[in-house]
Formats: C-alpha cells, structure tokens, sequence
C-alpha cells in the first residue's frame, strides 16, 4: 500500500479519507468483538454453558439494604451482614442493642 501525499490533497478529500478511516476502524473494532465473542462462546461450551448463563452468574449482586442507621450520622449505615462497623461494635459493648440502631 502506498502512502498518499496528504499534504497535496484537497480540504473534502482529507475529510473523505478521515470519515473513511473512523469507519475502517469503527468496522475493525466490531469484527474483533464478534470473533472475541464467538471465541469466549466456543470455551464456554466445552464446560457445558452459554456465555449468557456465565455472564449473568458473574453479575455483581446488588448492595443490600441498610437495616441500622448511626443515630448521630445518618450517612453511617449497615445492612447487618458481614463484619459489625466499629460503631456498631462500640455501641454494642456499651450495653446498647441492634434495636437502638433500627431504621
């Protein structure tokens, strides 16, 4: 391929060639995903799944939702699952209750 003297070219013939390249790549780009895609699909299969059904296991599970509330702060939450926060563990072993924190 030869390169073209693009500083002999005319102004519409340089905007041509750069909506002609953005489409190039642009159509690069897809073709790539369509062969990554058809590829991930053929691996998948061999352990018996769609990538559907390996995506959609891998989906990040949504926050869940705040059942104590930091009397002083609001912003300062907790769902009840997992570690207890440090505000939560202080208040608790000052004799107070998860009941006292209750939204």
């Amino acid at each position: 391929m030869t390169d073209p003297d693009v500083n002999a070219m005319p102004l519409a013939e340089l905007k041509q060639l750069r909506k002609d390249v953005e489409k190039a790549i642009d159509g690069y780009a897809t073709r790539r995903m369509a062969e990554a895609r058809a590829k991930a699909e053929e691996a998948v299969k061999e352990f018996g799944f769609s990538l559907a059904e390996l995506v959609e296991a891998a989906a990040p599970r949504p926050a869940s939702v705040a059942k104590y509330r930091h009397p002083e702060n609001p912003t300062l939450t907790w769902s009840g699952r997992g570690r207890k926060p440090g505000w939560i563990a202080d208040a608790l072993a000052a004799g107070k209750s998860l009941g006292d924190f209750a939204i």
